[in-house]
């Protein structure tokens, strides 16, 4: 039995600074789980994006529209019975507190670890994202990692990709998730 029948509707959120892999790992995760996977990037307001694109980090007040934003897909989806792994660094707990009101509860996270080294390196090479990698040390300054956290399942990045995403959904497979009653 595959992790997302143990909870209907289930949400996943794979999270992490700019450049651990949240988009890759999520789309794989989902398309190995038939569920639907969400890039939360595509959910910032203009403004957010802008911003980014020009180096400025952004604060509580810019992310929390956007946390918002993608709090009602999942809710959404849940009230589909729409399974749903979307990519949101989701870097403070009260973020991930705030997107698991949105889920009733229903949420888990896949927490996406590595060291700076790796992600700068990761970010200098990737082409075409608005997030410069002069952000990376404003975000992993901000990053609460969800140590301790109960529905956290962390995957070091140090990996090939098949292999991060083999991690990530035995970490799932095995935790006690309920559907939320």
């Amino acid at each position: 039995m595959g992790f997302e029948q143990k909870a209907s509707p289930l949400a996943i959120v794979v999270m992490g600074v700019s450049g651990c892999g949240k988009s890759s790992v999520g789309e794989r995760v989902a398309a190995q789980n038939g569920m639907v996977f969400l890039e939360g990037d595509q959910l910032h307001p203009a403004g957010n994006v802008e911003k980014m694109a020009q180096g400025i980090p952004l604060t509580d007040d810019d992310r929390l529209p956007w946390l918002d934003r993608i709090g009602e897909e999942i809710k959404t989806a849940q009230e589909t019975s729409q399974g749903l792994v979307v990519s949101c660094s989701a870097l403070k707990r009260s973020y991930r507190d705030r997107l698991k009101q949105a889920a009733d509860g229903r949420l888990v996270f896949v927490f996406l670890e590595g060291s700076r080294d790796l992600l700068l390196s990761r970010m200098q090479a990737r082409q075409g994202h608005f997030m410069p990698a002069t952000l990376l040390d404003s975000q992993l300054q901000t990053l609460e990692p969800p140590t301790g956290e109960a529905g956290v399942v962390t995957v070091a990045i140090d990996n090939a990709l098949d292999d991060i995403v083999a991690l990530a959904c035995k970490g799932l497979s095995g935790m006690a998730v309920k559907g939320g009653d």
